[in-house]
C-alpha cells in the first residue's frame, strides 16, 4: 500500500505539472512576441534613420526628419502596441467582425454594412489633398513594416481566435472617423425612442419626459405630428420595437469637459486649456499617447492607433479640445414603395428606383450571410438590416437615414491634418472649414495669449421638421435643403469673460438663427465648472487638474432637501437619513452617501416612470435628475410625490442591505462604482475575464466633472463606472513643455504587457504626466530607444552595378 501511495502520489503530481508547464511556456512564448523598447530594426519605407524613445510610461517620443518618416513610425508604435484594437476597429468599420468572432457579430456587420462605412470611407480617399494622402501612405507602411518584421508571435487575441491581420490600408484609418461619427451623433436613437413613446403616450407626457431644449419655438411636438397623420402614416402601426433592438449601439455617446482660460484668469498671464473626453472605459482605452518631433512639426498629445495624426493635444504653439455638440444630423425618413413597382419608392412627383447592392458577410462556424442593401435619396434603408422587420406602418414602407457622416466627399482627416499643422486662430479656423463630421465643440489656446471657440461640422437646414421624429419621405415637405454656413455656425475668441466652459451643455441661447438640437446635455457639469472657476483669476495647472478631479454631484445637492423630508421610520432610514444629513454632494469611493443617493434616484426612476412607459421603460431607464426634478415639482401622476418618494427610498436601501448587509457605516460608494476596465474578447472568457482584470474602485458619478457614468438599467451592475474620461490633458500655454497628460489603462493593449494597466491606479487618483524632454533626458529614465533604419531597396534586374 506504501508503494501504490508513493507512486499514486507521483503520477498526480506530474499531472498536475506538466499543464502547468505547459501554461508557463505558452505564457513565456507569448510574451517573447511583446515589443523591445531597445535595439535597431531595418525597414523599408524611411528615408532616414528615425529614433522612437520610449519614457518610463511607454509614451514613445519620435524624432524623424520627416513628417512622413514620423508618420510611419507612429502607425509603427501603434501596431507594436495596439494591433489587434486596430484590426477590431477597421473589421467593426468594414461590417467583418462576423468572420473571426461568429454569428454574435452580425448585427454589427449589418449594421456597417448597411449604413456603408468602409465603401464610403475608401470614396473620400479622392477628396483628399496631395500631403494628407501621404501622410496616410506613410502610416500604412509603417504598420505594415512592424507586421512583416521580426516579432514572435501574435498578440493572445490573435491566437485564441487563430487568425493573422491582412496588410493596413489607408481606408482602414479613414473608417475609425465614420464609426465616431455615427457613435456621436445618436439623435436618430432619440427620434425612434420618442415615436415609440408616442404609441403608447400623449404628446404632452412624451415632451416632459423627454423635454425639447427649443428656444425659438418654431416646431413643437404638435406641429411635428400633424404632418405623419395628415400624409397617411399610422403610428401606432409602425413596427419600431423591433427596428430599436435590431439596431446596435456603438458606444455610449455624449460626455465631455473642456474649458480654456485666457492670461487674464491664470498665474502666469498666458492660457490654460483643459479637456477630457468621455467615452467607454474598456482596455485598452481608445487613446494612445504619443510625442513626434521633426524639423517641421511638432505634436504631443492623445492619437487613436490606427489613424496617424493626434486628435488632441498641441503642436507648440496652439492646443486644442473637443467636446460634442450633439447636434441633430441625423433624420429618420419612412418611405413609401410604389404599389406598381416594388422597385421603386415614391418622390415629389413620381418615383425613383431603390439604390441596391448585395453584401455577403461571411460567418464564422455558419453559412455566409447574403445581406441586401437598398438605399434612397435619403440615404440607407435602416429596416432592412433584420428580415424579422417585414414592414411599417403600411406593406412595403421603409426607414431610411439622412445622415451628414455618410458623405463620399468627407474632408475631416484633413481638417485634422490642418488642425495639427496650425500656427494661430486664423490657421485653425480655416482648417475647421474643412472638418465635416461629428459636430464638435472645439476650444483653442496658442502661445501668443488667444482662445477661441467654434462648433464646426454639418448640421443640415431643413425645410420643416427638426429631426425628433421620423418623418414622410415621400413629399419633400422635410427635406435638407443645405447646411448651416460656415459663418454662421457658433464661434466666438477673445471673449470679455476670458473663458469659454462646455460640458456638453448648450453651446447657443434663444436668438440664435438656426437650429441645432433638441436635447443638449444636462449643464450640471458646466455650472459646476463655471462656479469653481468664478472663486480665482489666479488658476494654474494644479489647480485645473484638481478641478478635472472634482466630484461635487449640483444635482444631488437640489434633490437631497426633498430626499430628507422622509420620516426615520425604520432603523435603516434612520441610520441612512443622519448620514445624508451631513453630506456635502462630493461622490467618494469610500463614502456610503453617493450609494444611498444613487440607488434611490434609481428607484424613484422606477416608481414615477416604470408603470407609464411599460416595455419601453428599460429602454428609457438612466437617473434623469432634470426630468425627475420637474415630476417632483408638478406631481407625480396618480402616486402622491412623497409615497413615491418614499417608496423609492425603502427600495433603494432593500437593495443595498441584501448585499452589503445592514451596516450603512459598511456600504461604500467604490463597492458598487467600480470601472470594470473590461476588454471587448478577453473579459467575456472564464480564467482570461480573471486573470487580466484591471477595474478598480472609482468616485464620481453621472453629474460629476469627474464623471462615472453607468447603464443604471443593468440588473447586475446598475452603478458600474463604464463611460467617463479616456484621456485627461492640461495644455500650459506659457510652457507646453510642462503640459500634463493621462490615460485611463496603459499604453500597451497586450495583456501580457506591463504596460497594459499600469495607469489605471494613477488615472483614478488623478495623477498626471509630462510628455517632453530632450532625447538625452528622456532616454536617461526611459525604457530603451528604438532605431529604425532605412533599407536599401532590392537592386532589380535592369539596376545591377556594372562589372
Amino acid at each position: 500500500m506504501a508503494w501504490v501511495r508513493r507512486h499514486v502520489g507521483w503520477l498526480l503530481f506530474h499531472a498536475a505539472l506538466v499543464p502547468a508547464v505547459a501554461i508557463a511556456a505558452t505564457v513565456v512564448w507569448l510574451r517573447s512576441g511583446l515589443p523591445s523598447p531597445r535595439g535597431t530594426i531595418a525597414v523599408a519605407g524611411i528615408d532616414a534613420p528615425v529614433r522612437i524613445i520610449r519614457d518610463r510610461h511607454a509614451v514613445p517620443h519620435i524624432f524623424a526628419r520627416s513628417e512622413e518618416d514620423a508618420f510611419f513610425a507612429l502607425g509603427f508604435v501603434h501596431a507594436q502596441d495596439r494591433l489587434w484594437q486596430m484590426d477590431m476597429m477597421r473589421r467593426l468599420g468594414a461590417g467583418r467582425l462576423a468572420e473571426i468572432l461568429g454569428p454574435q457579430a452580425l448585427r454589427f456587420d449589418r449594421l456597417s454594412r448597411t449604413l456603408g462605412f468602409y465603401a464610403r470611407a475608401q470614396a473620400s480617399e479622392a477628396a483628399l489633398t496631395p500631403e494628407v494622402r501621404a501622410a496616410l501612405d506613410a502610416y500604412a507602411k509603417g504598420v505594415n513594416a512592424w507586421l512583416h518584421s521580426p516579432h514572435g508571435p501574435l498578440p493572445l487575441e490573435f491566437q485564441i481566435l487563430n487568425y493573422r491581420p491582412e496588410p493596413w490600408q489607408p481606408a482602414d484609418s479613414l473608417v475609425w472617423a465614420r464609426l465616431m461619427a455615427f457613435q456621436l451623433s445618436g439623435n436618430y436613437r432619440d427620434a425612434l425612442m420618442r415615436a415609440r413613446m408616442l404609441q403608447r403616450l400623449p404628446p404632452d407626457q412624451v415632451d416632459a419626459l423627454m423635454p425639447r431644449d427649443r428656444y425659438d419655438g418654431a416646431v413643437t411636438l404638435a406641429a411635428a405630428l400633424a404632418p405623419l397623420s395628415q400624409q397617411g402614416i399610422d403610428l401606432a402601426a409602425l413596427n419600431l420595437d423591433h427596428l430599436w433592438h435590431a439596431l446596435p449601439q456603438l458606444g455610449p455617446a455624449q460626455a465631455s469637459n473642456e474649458w480654456v482660460l485666457a492670461g487674464s484668469a491664470t498665474a502666469t498671464g498666458k492660457p490654460i486649456l483643459v479637456n477630457d473626453p468621455h467615452l467607454a472605459l474598456n482596455a485598452p482605452i481608445l487613446w494612445y499617447l504619443a510625442r513626434i518631433e521633426t524639423p517641421t512639426l511638432t505634436l504631443t498629445g492623445a492619437t487613436v492607433p490606427g489613424v496617424p495624426f493626434p486628435i488632441l493635444g498641441h503642436n507648440g504653439r496652439i492646443a486644442w479640445g473637443f467636446t460634442t455638440t450633439g447636434s441633430n444630423v441625423q433624420d429618420l425618413f419612412i418611405e413609401r414603395t410604389d404599389a406598381q413597382d416594388p422597385t421603386r419608392y415614391l418622390v415629389p412627383g413620381g418615383s425613383e428606383p431603390f439604390m441596391r447592392h448585395v453584401e455577403t458577410i461571411h460567418v464564422r462556424g455558419a453559412a455566409d450571410e447574403v445581406l441586401t442593401v437598398r438605399e434612397t435619396r435619403h440615404g440607407p434603408v435602416l429596416s432592412d438590416i433584420d428580415p424579422a422587420i417585414q414592414g411599417l406602418s403600411a406593406p412595403g414602407d421603409v426607414i431610411a437615414l439622412a445622415f451628414t457622416g455618410l458623405a463620399t466627399d468627407d474632408t475631416t482627416t484633413d481638417a485634422l491634418y490642418r488642425i495639427n499643422h496650425a500656427a494661430n486662430w486664423a490657421e485653425f479656423r480655416a482648417a475647421l472649414q474643412l472638418y465635416q463630421s461629428p459636430p464638435q465643440n472645439m476650444v483653442y489656446a496658442d502661445t501668443d495669449g488667444h482662445i477661441g471657440f467654434m462648433a464646426p461640422g454639418r448640421v443640415p437646414v431643413r425645410r420643416s421638421g427638426d429631426g425628433s421624429l421620423p418623418v414622410p419621405g415621400w413629399t419633400g415637405a422635410f427635406d435638407w435643403t443645405g447646411m448651416i454656413p460656415f459663418d454662421a455656425l457658433p464661434q466666438a475668441v477673445d471673449p470679455p469673460s476670458g473663458r469659454f466652459v462646455n460640458a456638453n451643455n448648450a453651446i447657443v441661447g434663444p436668438h440664435y438663427p438656426y437650429f441645432l438640437t433638441t436635447r443638449w446635455g444636462e449643464p450640471a457639469r458646466a455650472e459646476r465648472i463655471e462656479q469653481v472657476l468664478a472663486t480665482s483669476n489666479r488658476h494654474n495647472v494644479e489647480s485645473a487638474e484638481d478641478l478635472l478631479m472634482d466630484t461635487m454631484s449640483l444635482p444631488a445637492l437640489k434633490l437631497l432637501p426633498t430626499l430628507l423630508q422622509i420620516a426615520p421610520s425604520t432603523p435603516l432610514r434612520r441610520a441612512a437619513l443622519v448620514r445624508l444629513k451631513v453630506w456635502d454632494g462630493r461622490m467618494e469611493r469610500n463614502s456610503p452617501q453617493p450609494l444611498i443617493f444613487e440607488s434611490w434616484l434609481r428607484e424613484l426612476n422606477r416608481v414615477l416612470f416604470a408603470e407609464r412607459l411599460g416595455p419601453l421603460f428599460d429602454d428609457y431607464w438612466s437617473l434623469n435628475a432634470t426630468v425627475v426634478t420637474q415630476t417632483l415639482s408638478n406631481g407625480c401622476g396618480t402616486v402622491p410625490c412623497d409615497e413615491a418618494v418614499a417608496s423609492a427610498f425603502d427600495r433603494a436601501l432593500d437593495g443595498i442591505a441584501a448585499t452589503e448587509g445592514d451596516d450603512v457605516d459598511d456600504w461604500r460608494w467604490g463597492d458598487a462604482h467600480r470601472a470594470p476596465m473590461a476588454h471587448p474578447f478577453l473579459s467575456r472568457l472564464p480564467v482570461l475575464n480573471r486573470l487580466f482584470d484591471i477595474g478598480i474602485a472609482t468616485d464620481g458619478g453621472f453629474y460629476t466633472i469627474n464623471r462615472g457614468a453607468s447603464r443604471i438599467e443593468d440588473p447586475n451592475h446598475p452603478f458600474a463606472d463604464d463611460h467617463g474620461a479616456g484621456y485627461r490633458a492640461v495644455y500650459d500655454l506659457s510652457d507646453l513643455d510642462n503640459s500634463q497628460f493621462m490615460i485611463a489603462t496603459g499604453q500597451s493593449g497586450n495583456p501580457l504587457s506591463p504596460h497594459y494597466g499600469d495607469l489605471v491606479t494613477p488615472w483614478r487618483d488623478g495623477a498626471h504626466f509630462a510628455i517632453a524632454g530632450s532625447p538625452a533626458a528622456i532616454a536617461a529614465t526611459g525604457l530603451g530607444t528604438l532605431l529604425l533604419q532605412p533599407r536599401p531597396a532590392p537592386l532589380t534586374d535592369h539596376a545591377h552595378p556594372a562589372s
